[in-house]
């Protein structure tokens, strides 16, 4: 499709409307995603200082459960930041690099949630169907370079989105209808050739979040069938209770995240529907993980009722109020 005479010419600027339909109401809509933005943002610090100070928490699954609250919270301070801004304060405009940055930040950001999710699923099945390997499988070298392909994979096809989007040069529109930057959004305003563009943003979608959704369902399959071998009832129910927090995790990213997809690609979803979908689905997980793991975790739990019992006595203690 080539550009027309009502094409905008190598745009400098983009415009981000906010949530179509609802532009009367998105100031008071603001505050909710204010308040699960407040909820990761904390949750998530939170949960990097146990983790992080308690050496006794310095293990595989911890070390991938502080990597997932550390992309969390760039992926909330990415997307809340100018949402808010646009909500609340009008301030709808947006350099059209900085699109193409946020754009490439909230999609990698996504990509190593999901690996790290992966990588989770993959020490509960060690962990859990090969107990007596779990060390020497999960050794400190393995979790970083583990942590580390995740990293790159995201990094790497997620990096080539916007230097597709930058070699397009005609677009509609400069008015992109989302709350931020989402490459299926900056795509259906270009005037050129995006077929390109469209095949590789569905290919980075299903080498990153299908290949991953797969491998999980499969991890926690042969989970569940090691599970429902074992012959003690209370081994039974303790494996199940270290896998709720990671298999609640998993339902609630995936299903949003194909959601989403799907929709913008080939539903008929109405647009307010749609984008208020994908801001949950991005900032709810990350309100929700640190909850989620915090109160279904014991090992968490006793860290945190440590450090506030030794907080409230270093408080009380008579040199503190001297």
């Amino acid at each position: 499709m080539g550009p027309t005479n009502m094409s905008y010419l190598n745009p400098t600027t983009l415009i981000l409307i906010g949530i179509p339909g609802l532009e009367h109401v998105q100031f008071w809509i603001g505050f909710p995603i204010f308040g699960l933005f407040l909820v990761a943002l904390l949750g998530n610090i939170f949960l990097l200082i146990i983790i992080s100070t308690e050496r006794s928490l310095h293990e595989p699954m911890y070390i991938f459960l502080a990597v997932l609250a550390a992309t969390d919270l760039g992926l909330c301070v990415t997307i809340a930041p100018k949402m808010l801004a646009i909500f609340w304060f009008g301030s709808c405009l947006m350099d059209f690099d900085v699109c193409l940055t946020q754009l490439f930040f909230i999609h990698a950001f996504q990509g190593m949630e999901s690996g790290i999710l992966l990588a989770m699923a993959f020490d509960r099945y060690v962990a859990i169907c090969d107990p007596l390997r779990h060390t020497s499988i999960l050794t400190p070298l393995f979790v970083f370079r583990v942590v580390l392909m995740v990293a790159m994979r995201a990094t790497v096809l997620v990096g080539i989105l916007p230097i597709l989007l930058k070699r397009l040069h005609h677009f509609y529109s400069v008015v992109i209808v989302h709350s931020y930057c989402e490459h299926m959004a900056v795509v259906k305003l270009a005037a050129d050739d995006v077929h390109m563009n469209k095949a590789f943003g569905l290919f980075v979608a299903f080498a990153i979040l299908g290949f991953d959704m797969i491998f999980v369902f499969i991890s926690y399959v042969l989970i569940f069938q090691a599970v429902f071998g074992l012959p003690q009832k209370e081994a039974r129910s303790k494996a199940f209770n270290t896998c709720i927090p990671h298999i609640i995790v998993f339902l609630e990213f995936y299903i949003l995240a194909f959601f989403s997809f799907f929709s913008h690609r080939f539903g008929h979803v109405p647009p307010y529907v749609h984008i208020i979908l994908s801001t949950l689905y991005l900032l709810v997980p990350a309100a929700l993980n640190p909850i989620v793991y915090g109160m279904k975790t014991k090992e968490i739990r006793r860290q945190l009722a440590h450090i506030c019992i030794r907080n409230l006595t270093f408080s009380n203690s008579p040199e503190r109020i001297m």
